[in-house]
This record gives structure tokens, C-alpha cells and sequence, in this order.
């Protein structure tokens, strides 16, 4: 999972990339040039550290989310589309973080003069939605010169504007592409194509200490957080951490709450691996199949599966070990259709 962190300048992005990653790069930009600041971070799941403490395994691996603090967007740098560089930035990763300034400070000027979250993240929502508008319009005039020329196969140029002329009403309502439904063809098509509002988005009003999330109504999850708290906190060893937070009233870290979210706004969900070599965390999309679960795994799993062995955490748990879950008949065999849930144990039985 790859999430950039974008927002406009003096936002306080940087504060909250490090409050989610523990680091401490500057939050002072360097002028004239875009810089990308990336950490993986492994996603905390006291169900790993459980399953840990059952098998004692040689390694115990979780799963990993990366987040990318990108350049911020300037207001109306989509006029004539998002940069180049940091386009391309953007349509590497698989979701936008949105940071929204809500905190005040005298001696950290607004870009707009003022503080005012609802305006900014309007202002943000315009500049991705008019850069795809804009990338649309143009995509839509070369599909008319090239029909001009005759120099194309016509039912690729059809499909292609067709496909584009969708897009086009939907953006020029004001609509980000993520609402619009699309066929496997058209998602493949689109892949490469840039287009910043069809990736998920959560917004992150960052708020000063004892400041009120603002009430607002967005077609997309978001949360608020004292990020420069927060960043403090994480840079504090675990024993000040625990302190620092009971002071303040603190009951979990934006870590742990962001990632939570991430999962959700990504629509992806865990499962395990178990044995004496290796206790380990997967990702996979919620929905997917065994077959395709154990693809994540290893690829030579999913051309040669076979059957999959499952049982729940919780039922293993409760349990207390493999011996016990299959004298109970709570390990199951499962086809390649079974749909993976949050928190399946899994092994994967392959011919390969």
C-alpha cells in the first residue's frame, strides 16, 4: 500500500508524515524543486504479536503501508494540469492523503492570508478535479485529430472517446471519476492515464491543541488530529509516549488510527500465515478469493492451487493450537472460490 501526502503549503503535511512514520525530516521546505520524503512502516496488529507468542517462530513479519510526504499543491497549479514530475509522483501511488491546515499560528503565514479548513480542502478537491478536466479535454481532442487522419483502428477511436466523453460530463459536474463505475478494459485503459480524482482520498484536517474538528460534509472519509502533538509524542521513547498521552488525553496515536483508515479507504483487510519458520501478516482486497489471496503469497501459489487450510484467529486462538482447532474440526479445506476473511489463518496446498 502506497499513500502520498499532499496539501497546500503550510499545510503541516511534513508534521503529519512524521507523526505517522516517527521520523523527523524538516518541516521547512526547500524552495524550487519537489521533494519526495518516503518510510514504510509496519502496520501495528496485536494479533500478529499473539500468534507469535503461540508458535515462537524464527521470524515475524507485518505487513507494511508507505507513505510519501509529496511536494504541496499550489492553488491553481491545475489550470494548466499538475507538473509533470509531480504528476507522476501522484499517479505512482495507490491513494491521496489530504492535509488540511485547521491550526493557528502567527509566526507560520497562511498562503491564502487566512485559516479557514473548509475553504482549503474545497480549494485541494478543485486543483486534482480540473487537472483531470483538463487531461481529459486534451485526451478528447487528440481522439478527434486521429479521426481526422484515419491514421487509427475506428472501433479503438470510438471505445476511447466514448469512454472519455463519460469522464468528461462526469468532471464537468463537478464529480470525482472515483463515483463512476468501470469495466476491467476500462480499468486497464485508465491505469496509466493520470488521473488523480479516481484514486480513494482521506483528509486529515490538522488541528491545533484543543481546537474542534470543523463540521464538514465530504464525499470521502477524513479525520482530524493534532499533528504537531502527535509528532512530538512519536519522537518520545515508549515510556514518555505512555505519560505524554495520559496528560493530554491521548487514548491511541495517529499511527495506529490512520493506518485503520488507510486499510478502509484502500478496501484491503489482513491474513495470516503460521509455523515454526515464519509467523506472518498479508494484504490482500477484501472480496478476494483463496486463489487469489495465496497470489500474494507467492505467484507459483496461485497457478498451482489446490485447496486452501483455514480457520479464524479468533476460533485458533480460543483453541489454543493447530492440534487442538483440527480435533475440533475447525480447520476447514476451502476451494479456490472461498472468499478470504479479515483475520483468516491460511495455508496454501499447491501442486507447484
Amino acid at each position: 500500500m502506497k499513500l502520498g501526502i499532499i496539501g497546500l503549503p503550510q499545510s503541516g503535511k511534513t508534521t503529519i508524515y512524521n507523526a505517522l512514520t516517527r521520523g523527523n525530516t524538516p518541516t521547512t521546505a526547500s524552495a524550487g524543486r519537489i521533494e519526495v520524503h518516503t518510510a514504510v512502516v509496519d502496520v501495528p496488529d496485536p494479533r500478529v504479536t499473539k500468534l507469535s507468542e503461540m508458535f515462537k517462530p524464527r521470524k515475524t513479519i507485518y505487513t507494511k503501508v508507505t507513505y510519501a510526504d509529496i511536494a504541496g499543491l499550489e492553488s491553481g497549479s491545475a489550470k494548466s494540469g499538475i507538473s509533470g514530475q509531480l504528476l507522476n509522483r501522484l499517479n505512482q501511488m495507490d491513494g491521496l492523503i489530504l492535509v488540511v491546515r485547521g491550526f493557528n499560528d502567527d509566526n507560520v503565514m497562511h498562503p491564502n492570508g487566512s485559516v479557514d479548513p473548509l475553504r482549503d480542502v474545497n480549494s485541494m478537491l478543485s486543483e486534482l478535479l480540473l487537472n483531470d478536466l483538463v487531461a481529459v479535454e486534451r485526451k478528447l481532442e487528440k481522439l478527434v485529430e486521429e479521426r481526422k487522419k484515419g491514421g487509427t483502428d475506428k472501433t479503438i477511436n470510438a471505445r476511447q472517446t466514448e469512454l472519455f466523453e463519460r469522464l468528461h460530463k462526469t468532471l464537468s459536474e463537478d464529480k470525482p471519476l472515483r463515483i463512476m463505475e468501470f469495466t476491467h478494459e476500462e480499468q486497464k485503459e485508465l491505469s496509466s492515464f493520470g488521473l488523480l480524482t479516481r484514486k480513494p482520498i482521506l483528509t486529515v484536517f490538522n488541528m491545533g491543541e484543543g481546537q474542534a474538528a470543523p463540521e464538514a460534509r465530504l464525499d470521502h472519509p477524513s479525520v482530524a488530529l493534532m499533528g504537531k502533538l502527535e509528532m512530538e509524542i512519536a519522537q518520545l521513547s515508549p515510556e514518555d509516549a505512555a505519560v505524554f498521552m495520559e496528560e493530554y488525553g491521548i487514548k491511541e496515536l495517529s499511527l495506529n488510527r490512520m493506518i485503520n483508515l488507510s486499510y478502509d479507504l484502500l478496501q484491503v483487510q489482513t491474513f495470516f500465515t503460521v509455523g515454526e519458520d515464519e509467523v506472518r501478516a498479508w494484504t490482500t482486497k477484501r472480496g478476494a478469493t483463496a486463489q487469489e489471496s495465496a497470489g500474494e503469497i507467492h505467484t507459483d501459489l496461485a497457478r498451482g492451487f489446490v485447496r486452501a487450510e483455514v480457520i479464524s484467529y479468533d476460533d485458533l486462538v480460543t483453541l489454543g493450537s493447530m492440534n487442538e482447532a483440527k480435533a475440533k474440526g475447525k480447520l476447514r479445506l476451502e476451494g479456490k472460490e472461498y472468499l478470504v476473511k479479515d483475520g483468516d489463518i491460511v495455508h496454501i496446498r499447491s501442486s507447484l
